[in-house]
């Protein structure tokens, strides 16, 4: 058990997540901290702050990612600010001899050709999606930065991968927000009315998204659990479509489903890229929410925060480019 522990990244969908449930964490205290309070990308700022606050864990979540707009507009920004950032928190660990840092990968970084599901193993075989290879890449050295400073310097570090996540406090910016906020964003900008919603594609792409609160309970538990050097999906395996995603949200607003029309001129982008999560579930008998009873509660809170205080939203773009 740690006592104290920071959370970096910390107003962003998974820190929040894990704001909300530090209750179930009694023995703890957390510090949740955003690029407000601390520049991570630059390394003194980074070791001064984490020398002055002398945590027993870090739980690094921060990072500088988007959509594939922002990843092929600025794959060099992404790549360097994230590897600076990975790497200032693995030196300040360093120096400042903390107990265990848990460091954030993302299925992106696996190779585009890769057997499915996804597993651990091929994270280095092969290629990521040209799309996003500059933040894949920043990611995927995360593995042998954990393993060497292992290795070198005797540190408690793993590496856990989660898939697509999604969850109250999610980023709705129509310039840089995943799917399912966007999506969410967009139905119940448009509900009233007869006009048709749009979609790119056919609908039939697959794919796995978390919960949020989820995520932050699996970390939690590898961070007081798990001491391996090799990376760990930690992501739900529950796949969906698209249209299928689509469906559920226009029902949760009360859209009729007739309204969504699937441009078929426009690409389905990577059709599926399923992960397997069976380490992690063997070890752990970790039990997801369903995605259906997540994406209520997302909803009930996006709804509900709409109408009463739309400025807590994050509705601009929540991307630093530099």
């Amino acid at each position: 058990m740690y006592r104290k522990i920071l959370v970096t990244g910390g107003s962003a969908v998974t820190g929040s997540a894990l704001k909300s449930i530090i209750g179930d964490y009694s023995e703890s205290t957390f510090f949740f901290i955003n690029s407000k309070d601390c520049n991570l990308v630059d390394s003194n700022k980074t070791i001064a702050y984490i020398s002055e606050l002398q945590p027993d864990a870090i739980i690094h979540l921060a990072a500088i990612s988007g959509g594939i707009g922002l990843s092929m507009k600025y794959p060099a920004t992404l790549l360097r600010d994230n590897v600076l950032m990975n790497f200032n928190i693995l030196e300040a660990g360093r120096r400042c001899n903390i107990k265990k840092i848990v460091m954030t990968l993302t299925t992106g970084m696996y190779p585009e050709n890769a057997p499915l599901p996804l597993k651990e193993e091929y994270i280095h075989n092969g290629h990521p999606h040209e799309s996003n290879y500059g933040s894949s890449f920043a990611k995927r050295l995360v593995d042998p930065a954990v393993k060497a400073y292992r290795a070198e310097y005797g540190l408690n570090i793993i590496g856990l991968v989660p898939n697509g996540i999604f969850g109250e406090n999610d980023n709705f910016n129509y310039d840089d927000a995943p799917m399912v906020p966007t999506l969410i964003r967009r139905f119940y900008e448009n509900r009233h009315g007869n006009s048709k919603i749009v979609i790119w594609g056919d609908g039939t792409p697959l794919r796995e998204y978390t919960y949020a609160k989820d995520v932050a309970r699996a970390f939690m538990w590898c961070l007081n659990h798990y001491n391996d050097a090799q990376i760990l999906n930690i992501g739900t395996t529950e796949e969906l479509s698209v249209k299928e995603i689509a469906y559920l949200i226009a029902g949760f607003l009360n859209i009729d489903t007739s309204r969504i029309e699937f441009d078929t001129t426009k690409s389905n982008g990577i059709f599926k890229k399923s992960v397997d999560n069976s380490r992690f579930i063997s070890i752990s008998k970790f039990q997801y929410t369903s995605f259906k009873a997540g994406l209520e509660n997302t909803i009930r809170w996006f709804c509900d925060t709409y109408q009463k205080s739309p400025e807590s939203i994050r509705m601009k773009g929540k991307s630093r480019i530099n």
